[in-house]
Parts: C-alpha cells; structure tokens; sequence
C-alpha cells in the first residue's frame, strides 16, 4: 500500500485535492470532530484539564476555541490528547484499507505530529495567499486569532513545499486538478 501524505497551509484546499485522488481518505479534520461528538474518554481528559472551561458532553467547539485563544499553551495540550485519538483512528482506517492500492492522509498536522513515515509520498498543495485568505473569510465560523494561533505550531508552507516529492498548484478548478493527479499517479505506480 502507497500511504499519500497532502500537506499545505491552512485553507490551501488540501482535502479537495485528497477527495479528488479517487482512493480512501483519512481526514483527520473530520476525525477530530467526531471526537469531540462522541468521545467521552477525551472528553473526561479535556474536563480535568480546563474544568472552569468545558461544561458538558459533547464537547462545544466554541469551548475549544474559547480555551486555544485564552492561552498560547492551550493548543499544544489539547494536540497531545486529542491526536493520540486520531492517531487511533488512523490506524484503523489505514488497517481496514491495508488492501487498497493507495490511501491519502489529509492529516493537517502530519510533520509535525511526526505522523508519517519514511516512504510515504508527499503532495504539497500550493495555492496563493489571496486565495487561501478569500476561502477563510468565506468559511463559516472562521476566526482570524484562531487562524494564527494555528499557525504559529505549524511548519512553514516553505519546509513543507521542501520535504514534498510533489507539489500541486491549487487553482481550485476540478478539470486542472484531475489532469495534475493523473500525472502524479502515473509516477507513483
């Protein structure tokens, strides 16, 4: 199995580019949502850590929010518990598609986290600043602290762009993104 690994800034468009792969996505974005919906083990965890902050199950995500801006430490506490969970569920879903040709990471963290391994292909996802800003502002809930705070732990697009065998322009139109896969693909297998 070719583990792919997309990496890009924060509202490059990597999940429209793994969901256009046409193979299995672990999207851990969406993982952590689901955790925070259903989880009650981290809840419990996230409870003992901010008690004055979380109030109930499940987990309110402007609580979450509340408590990454309130201090820089926040984030970091609350990756610790929460990616060892999406770390979980990444293996499950890497094991239940141990039979797939391809599957695609679209794990926002994935260097960071040391999340990946050696072989595994990386696809940087390129789009320009305006764009990238245009589609956060568009984004429901978006929120500039947040964004930033966010940023601050991730590596920059620079060494990302760097450590990827490839890199894709998002443009953000379907028929040039498909055309770049397909050249992509047809290197890796």
């Amino acid at each position: 199995m070719i583990r792919i690994g997309i990496l890009g800034d924060i509202g490059s468009g990597k999940s429209f580019v793994a969901k256009n792969f046409g193979y299995p996505v672990f999207n851990a974005d969406y993982e952590v949502i689901k955790i925070y919906k259903s989880d009650k083990k981290v809840f419990g965890k996230l409870k003992k850590l901010f008690p004055q902050q979380i109030s109930s199950f499940p987990i309110n995500k402007k609580e979450i929010t509340k408590i990454i801006l309130d201090k820089n430490s926040n984030l970091k506490k609350i990756i610790q518990i929460i990616h060892k969970e999406v770390r979980k569920k990444m293996n499950i879903f890497i094991n239940k598609n141990k039979h797939k040709k391809i599957v695609i990471l679209d794990i926002p963290l994935l260097l960071e986290n040391k999340i990946n391994q050696k072989k595994d292909i990386l696809i940087f996802v390129d789009s320009k600043k305006k764009d990238i800003l245009q589609r956060l502002v568009k984004r429901r809930n978006f929120n500039k602290k947040l964004f930033d705070r966010f940023k601050e732990i991730q590596f920059s697009a620079a060494f990302k762009k760097k450590r990827s065998q490839f890199t894709i322009q998002n443009n953000y139109k379907k028929k040039t993104l498909k055309r770049d896969i397909k050249i992509i693909l047809n290197q890796i297998l």
